[in-house]
């Protein structure tokens, strides 16, 4: 697992909030040509491999997104500090005291940390009870600024993009902790399958397409570029741990339904069979307040079958962690998806 753990480290550090992806999908698209594996990008930006399967007319579609959470700047205060709009399913209180980057449209890179404009405790003394939100909190750039004039004078202008560190750190007993766990430890799970593939030169019965979007943070990542072939899409995404929820950090997390509506029944117990056949820890679970990738792909009108599996991921869309078990459960339950017949009895 060392080998995954340092490719999701190099893709954690990348910044790609959604709306700005071209730096990670190029590295993603160099670490396979490096591999001889072909790519090619869509209108979108995303990156999609195709593998020529034994049966060329119906196909598969496996995704996940390299697009995280993130931010823009919203205004440049009077002070020389910046309000933020953020992007994705965020909320103040997970960043507050977050150190970050912001990148200007020149691609000057500036760093700061996003406080409340009432932190001091020795000048605030409601601090603690004031609202986490746009209007109180804002960045504090790390450069030698006491107005707007100051600030722009480097460059920033309002849009310009807004990432958070990931701090990502792998402990002695298997967790990994970061920042954008969601969805980049799915794309190091599809990658190291890839290669898997390509090294040992495992032919899959039929043909496979692998995308990775780059826009589900924002509901339409994989909506686009499904062939018509497609007859299965299946989504890597991170399973969610909470009250009441099924889903843990050692397991891979198949979901029954999220708020799109129930995910298909047929594909949901072939993901089961396989996963008991094959000795794989899952759980089954419902995702309350979530949509998917492929959740985007019904939505657009595809005729297809689909579902949802992923590591489960504690504290998500915050700092996140889980577990390098739930990364080889999941691993391995896409890996005999792949090589297994389609779900031909229960497509309708």
């Amino acid at each position: 697992m060392e080998d995954t753990y340092q490719i999701l480290k190099q893709l954690v550090e990348i910044p790609s909030p959604a709306g700005n992806t071209f730096e990670i999908i190029s590295f993603i698209d160099e670490y396979l040509h490096a591999l001889d594996i072909e790519t090619k990008r869509n209108n979108r930006g995303a990156l999609i491999v195709t593998l020529p399967g034994k049966d060329t007319h119906l196909h598969r579609l496996v995704t996940a997104h390299v697009d995280t959470l993130g931010a823009m700047v919203k205004e440049i205060k009077p002070s020389g500090r910046l309000t933020i709009d953020l992007i994705g399913g965020l909320t103040f209180n997970s960043i507050e005291g977050e150190n970050c980057k912001i990148e200007t449209s020149s691609g000057r890179v500036y760093t700061g940390t996003i406080l409340m404009h009432q932190t001091s405790l020795h000048v605030y003394k409601d601090s603690a009870k004031a609202e986490r939100n746009q209007a109180n909190m804002e960045i504090r750039i790390d450069e030698k600024v006491t107005n707007a004039d100051d600030v722009r004078s480097l460059g920033i202008k309002v849009g310009d993009f807004i990432s958070f560190e990931p701090r990502m750190e792998l402990t002695p007993s298997g967790f990994i902790k970061s920042r954008h766990l969601d969805d980049k430890v799915c794309v190091v799970i599809m990658l190291q399958l890839l290669k898997k593939l390509h090294k040992e030169e495992i032919s899959l019965p039929y043909t496979t397409h692998f995308l990775f979007s780059n826009s589900e943070e924002i509901r339409y990542g994989g909506n686009a570029s499904v062939p018509s072939e497609t007859v299965e899409y299946l989504a890597l995404d991170i399973g969610v741990i909470g009250d009441g929820q099924a889903s843990d950090e050692y397991t891979v997390s198949i979901c029954a339904k999220d708020s799109s509506g129930p995910y298909h029944l047929g594909l949901r117990k072939s993901l089961q069979h396989l996963a008991e056949k094959n000795n794989i820890a899952y759980n089954l679970d419902i995702f309350p307040f979530y949509g998917s990738d492929a959740s985007a792909a019904i939505y657009a009108g595809h005729d297809i079958v689909h579902g949802l599996i992923g590591p489960g991921v504690d504290a998500t869309h915050a700092y996140e962690r889980t577990h390098l078990s739930s990364i080889q459960h999941t691993s391995s339950l896409l890996f005999y998806y792949l090589q297994s017949n389609l779900m031909e009895n229960d497509r309708k």
